[in-house]
Parts: C-alpha cells; structure tokens; sequence
C-alpha cells in the first residue's frame, strides 16, 4: 500500500484516519484511540466517585433501591466505553437505560452522546442528545437544587449535552474533510498516472505507425530488387535472357545496401525510444527531422530506381506557412500510395499528383491501375492505410481510397488555413 506524507506520525491519528475511512466499519485502535478512550473512561469514572461522596439533593425523590445498584449499573455503563467505537448506537443505548436509573452515569452519557456525533451523522446524533437531554431537563424542573436556580440549572443541563454533541459533529466534519482531501489527493494522483500512460500509448501507437510507414516502404524497395535479381539470374539460367555483368549487380547491390542501412536507422530511433520503458523522454531527443514535401522528389527517386514508374505532379504554394504536420501527412499519403502500388499492382504506372494554396487546403492523389488477377509477393500487416486514415483525421482532414474505374486511387485532403 502507498504510504501517506502525514505531518504527525501514524500512531497519534485516530483509526479514521490512520485507516482512510471514516466509516469503516471495524478497525484497529491506534495508540492515540488507547489514550483517548482510556481519558474519557476515567472521566466518566470519577462523576461516580463524586457522587457517591455525597447524599444527593434528589435522595428523597427516588426509590431506595437506585442508590444501591447505582455504583454497580454506573461502572458497567463506563466499562461499556471501551465497545464504543465498534457499537457506538448499541452503547448508547445500554448507557441511556442506565442514566435512568442512576445520576451517576452522567459522565458515562456524555461519553455517549460525544461518541455518536463523532462516527454518526447529525440525522442519528442530534435524536441521541435529545433523548439524555429532555429527561433531565424534565428532572431539573420537576426536583430543582435548593441552592441553584432552576433557569441556571437548565442551562448547565442543556450545555452538557450540547457541547459534546456540538464538538462530536466538529471533530467529525474535520476528519471527513481530511479524508475528502487525502482521496481527492489519491484520484488526482490515479487520474495523472492515467493520463501519463493514456500519452504513453498514443505515442507508442505514433511509433507504430511511423515504423510501419518508414520500413514498409524501404523493405519494399529491399523485396522489389531482390526480386528482380532472383527473377533474371533464373531467366538466365534457363537461356531466357542474358547473364547478368558485374555492373547490373553492383548497381542492385547498391541499392539493396543502402535501403536495408537507412532501414536499420530507423529502426535503431524507433526501438530507442521504445527501449526507455515508462521513462519519460529526454527534452532533447528531438529526433530525425520530419519529412516535408519537398522531399516528394527523393521518395519518387526511390520508387524510380527499382523501376517503378512514376508520374509526378506538385503544384503547392510556397508551403511556409503549412504547418509541418499536415506536409508530413501529404508525404505520408504519397509513401503509402507507392508502397501499395509496388505491393499489389508491381509493374503499373503510379501517377502522383500534390496540389494545394491557402485557404483552398492541400490534395494529395496517388492513383494507379489495377492488376487483375496479380498476387503480391509482399506479405503485408494491412494497417498502413488505417494509419494513415488516423494521421489526417488528427489534422482535421479527410481520406478516400478505393477502386474506381478500373484504377486504385487513394485521395487525402488536408486544410490549409489562408
């Protein structure tokens, strides 16, 4: 269990406290519950020693036999304290019977009457200081001190049952409050922890999709020049075609080579960032730039140098004022649209075309035809296009995709403000 920052030390709490609820229904004592109860047991003990001192006022009133059981029944009401915090409404009943047999567990109901205000609501307090309150105040009147005013009598009557009942419901309210303010403490506490790994895993998720989007496209490019080599040394194996020279294998070695170098780079900032656990990142992990599109140019060159045929077409403003979220998403979309076309129509012309201005937003289109019948040799997870779809909806943009026409076309439309 989590510790607590108590300003005092746990054993000075009372149970309510120390245990974190008001209402718990048992508990343990704590040593500062053991000092109190043993405190107020002593008190309620000396109103029966000092009543059995004198022969009270009242002697004549009452029968003989009240003053014989009076010091039996009042030490019984005073030990009946010690069950006062498990059974405080039981307690206060035995105590009640006996206040009204003998005046000398007077202390004893003051004990009383402070206990339920202290672990019960007004609703059940306030009728249990009423019920010792209005048959003493009916005695004082009818058999009032000769040497006391019965207007004087009457108010020490009402105070002392009112006083204890007043301070019950003050200690009370001040334990709920602190209570109120250490769970709302606990739940603020359990909400950051919430939100901290609610933002843990979007960030992951961003991962995710990051290295779905940077990797598939270089594993592509990787499978699409393997493929090729594997395809012409067989022809030429087989007197189909010509052997490949020295020239035509360095150049796809090349390109093999710096594909699977630039993937393992991005793979290395991707499990770097997943490696630091709960962590929180550094304030100076800025990581590689984000891609723009300006750098449309270099992922068509790519695509190009497996031999993929590409159109492209950018027509964009000068995008400084676009925020560089939206232009990573319009490059997204293009890497995403190629790496699909490569996938599942290999061979097919790719037309790309960007247009976008101010006020009028961003168009991204990635279309190619369709390849009737054609099996992709490249297994895929089949989560690049959901999260893409996510990526613009977070830019307040909208996606399309879908056959049309005998063609594939894959369309992101993203704002630009004016």
């Amino acid at each position: 269990m989590t510790e607590h920052p108590f300003h005092a030390p746990r054993w000075l709490l009372p149970a309510e406290l120390a245990g974190f609820s008001v209402d718990a229904p048992r508990r343990r004592r704590t040593v500062r519950d053991w000092l109190a109860d043993t405190v107020l047991f002593l008190v309620a003990l000396s109103f029966m020693v000092v009543n059995s001192e004198d022969t009270p006022y009242y002697a004549g009133a009452v029968p003989g036999w009240f003053h014989t059981v009076d010091p039996f029944v009042t030490l019984a009401a005073c030990l009946a304290l010690w069950w006062r915090r498990r059974l405080p409404l039981a307690v206060a009943g035995f105590v009640f019977v006996i206040y009204m047999i003998g005046d000398s567990a007077s202390g004893a109901a003051l004990v009383a009457v402070l206990t339920v205000a202290v672990h019960r609501g007004w609703l059940v307090s306030v009728p249990v200081a009423l019920a010792f309150l209005v048959p003493s105040l009916w005695f004082s009147f009818s058999h009032p001190p000769p040497t006391v005013p019965w207007q004087a009598m009457a108010v020490i009557v009402f105070l002392m049952f009112v006083v204890p009942l007043v301070w019950g419901m003050a200690v009370r309210s001040r334990r709920q409050v602190v209570v109120g303010l250490r769970r709302a403490a606990e739940w603020a506490a359990r909400d950051h922890e919430h939100r901290l790994a609610d933002t843990r895993r979007a960030e992951r998720a961003r991962i995710a999709r990051e290295m779905h989007d940077t990797l598939a496209h270089r594993i592509s490019l990787i499978s699409v020049h393997a493929g090729a080599l594997a395809y012409r040394t067989a022809q030429a194996d087989a007197g189909a075609g010509r052997p490949l020279d020295a020239a035509d294998v360095g150049a796809a070695i090349d390109v093999i080579h710096g594909n699977a170098r630039r993937a393992l780079v991005e793979l290395g900032d991707v499990l770097a960032v997943l490696r630091t656990g709960d962590e929180e990142p550094e304030p100076s992990d800025a990581g590689p730039p984000q891609p723009r599109i300006a750098d449309i140019g270099r992922l068509v060159t790519d695509a190009e140098a497996v031999g993929q045929r590409v159109a492209v077409t950018v027509e964009c403003a000068p995008t400084d004022t676009l925020r560089a979220a939206v232009q990573r998403t319009v490059y997204r979309t293009v890497q995403e649209g190629l790496t699909n076309a490569r996938k599942h129509a290999p061979g097919a012309k790719v037309e790309v075309r960007v247009t976008g201005a101010p006020g009028e937003g961003v168009v991204a289109t990635v279309s190619n035809p369709l390849a009737p019948g054609s099996v992709s040799a490249i297994p895929g997870a089949g989560v690049g296009l959901a999260g893409l779809a996510e990526r613009v909806a977070l830019d307040g943009g909208t996606l399309e995709h879908g056959a049309e026409r005998g063609c594939f076309r894959l369309v992101t439309r993203l704002p630009w403000p004016a």
